[in-house]
């Protein structure tokens, strides 16, 4: 197959998974009589499919995917709706069809597999096919080639199917878990969370949505307002999967372009001290609400030492119901960090000090994005006392810090009483 191919056909900015696909056998398998010669998953299937036609081809793929290529005679693909259902998908599809140069590229005892156990209360584990014994589990999920982005896919669907595995069965480890809510309240809730999971793991997302819906109504009938919001929460999260990291990992193993996703080009380890004051985007984030009522966070942005007011956002807080600063702020970053297209900060800032700085550190971590933090310490009056964090950076950007935190002071306040205001009409 040739590059000219691509020319033809109408590859979308859009995950999925791309099939290659061989000349007409007589067998009458594989794809519509055509034989499957090789099936993998992208973030964005124009970017990732043009990539095999590059002319360093032998080096970034090797001599095996170079044979497939130029044995290949047609190229088709399936469009999903995030980055994680694709990788689900593609292992789905594998297992189907045993693509040949996808079983040949790697051994498949070295693949993974995610495994429910047949116990009363079943255990969800991820397994290499080495040590894979079928008789052990009632179902099976795989193979998946890549380990790092299985752990990340993993960390994903558990925020919105709490699971049981080996850490957190362990009776030191269980009020941890619990705390995180990574593991269920009860048997019940736990089953249907194994249900979904199944559910999710074999494409049926559409049916998960009916059931969270379902469940939802049921709680909201006996007036259990709290489980219905709960479901709500997880319903939110399943029709916006937050797979940023995933979208990273997946840049980092196939070498794609992604620079639109950030002012300066490729994510980047670049340090605040090297970046030439042209490119300087400083991002303060704060949170306001009334006893945990009508909470809300928003972000502010200086950029190049001026406020720039259009790239200012605002997030009503769903997860949280209480008056939980450092949780909201968790779910404030979370939501934003999915939004690559807003491009990334040099330095975030928080209204705060080391529970603030914290938080921050590990949704960025979570996200494998590694941009430094500082916090705004205050005093009785709301008056900025301290900054926390590098001293380096603190000392060469002080004015912008304090600046992009009274901003989002101010902007978290004003937003607080206008759904304030909102709220009360509402209820008279």
């Amino acid at each position: 197959m040739k590059s000219q191919y691509l020319k033809k056909i109408k590859l979308p900015q859009k995950p999925g998974v791309y099939f290659f696909l061989g000349p007409p056998n007589s067998s009458g398998g594989g794809y519509k009589g055509k034989d499957i010669l090789y099936i993998g998953k992208a973030t964005s299937l124009h970017d990732r499919v043009k990539s095999y036609f590059g002319k360093d081809l032998i080096v970034t793929r090797g001599p095996l995917l170079l044979d497939m290529i130029t044995l290949a005679t047609s190229i088709k693909w399936q469009e999903t709706d995030s980055v994680l259902e694709a990788l689900i998908l593609e292992a789905n599809l594998i297992k189907k069809h045993l693509p040949k140069y996808n079983t040949k590229e790697k051994d498949n005892k070295s693949f993974n597999y995610v495994c429910i156990t047949k116990d009363l209360i079943p255990k969800v584990l991820v397994v290499r096919g080495r040590n894979l014994k079928k008789e052990n589990y009632s179902d099976i999920y795989g193979p998946f080639p890549n380990g790092m982005q299985l752990k990340e896919a993993m960390r994903i669907i558990r925020r919105i199917f709490p699971y049981i595995d080996e850490q957190s069965s362990k009776k030191n480890n269980k009020e941890f878990y619990a705390q995180l809510k990574l593991t269920p309240e009860n048997i019940l809730q736990y089953k249907n969370n194994i249900k979904n999971l199944n559910l999710f793991f074999q494409g049926k997302k559409k049916s998960i949505i009916s059931n969270f819906k379902k469940e939802m109504l049921s709680y909201a009938r006996k007036k259990e307002f709290e489980k219905a919001g709960e479901i709500k929460k997880r319903l939110f999260a399943l029709n916006h999967i937050n797979d940023v990291a995933l979208i990273k990992e997946d840049a980092s193993q196939h070498h794609l372009n992604f620079s639109r996703f950030t002012p300066e080009g490729p994510y980047t380890d670049k340090n605040l001290n090297n970046v030439a004051s042209l490119l300087l985007r400083i991002e303060g984030y704060d949170i306001a609400h009334m006893a945990g009522k009508n909470m809300v966070g928003v972000m502010t942005v200086v950029e190049n030492g001026e406020i720039a007011k259009k790239e200012y956002k605002k997030f009503i807080i769903r997860t949280q119901s209480g008056a939980n600063d450092t949780g909201a702020l968790e779910e404030v970053l979370s939501r934003r960090l999915r939004h690559t297209e807003w491009g990334l900060p040099n330095l975030i800032v928080v209204d705060g000090s080391t529970a603030q700085i914290n938080i921050a550190k590990a949704v960025l971590s979570r996200y494998q994005f590694k941009i430094p933090v500082v916090g705004v310490v205050k005093d009785d009056k709301h008056k900025a006392k301290a900054i926390m964090g590098d001293e380096k950076i603190i000392k060469k950007y002080k004015k912008e810090i304090l600046l992009v935190n009274v901003e989002s002071h101010r902007f978290a306040i004003t937003f607080h009483k206008k759904r304030r205001g909102e709220s009360f009409l509402k209820n008279n």
